[in-house]
């Protein structure tokens, strides 16, 4: 039983709780992307949604294969 917590194994808030491991990787930024977290599954990888925030307009639609049209 963890000497702070009280839990067999510890309360995620613990620290002594181990690290969250990441379900996936953002393939723009490489950091982790946990369960609950929201992500863009593309064709070429996850991408966070803080990295999906960060991204242009044209980012955006490069990023599902459209782009822009000229007149």
């Amino acid at each position: 039983m963890c000497s702070v917590c009280m839990r067999v194994p510890c309360h995620p808030r613990c620290p002594n709780a181990p690290e969250p491991v990441p379900i996936y990787r953002c393939g723009k930024c490489g950091e982790g992307i946990f369960e609950g977290d929201k992500y863009y599954d593309s064709q070429k990888g996850y991408i966070c949604e803080e990295c999906l925030d960060d991204m242009s307009s044209g980012e955006l639609l490069e990023l599902v294969g459209e782009s822009l049209a000229s007149a």
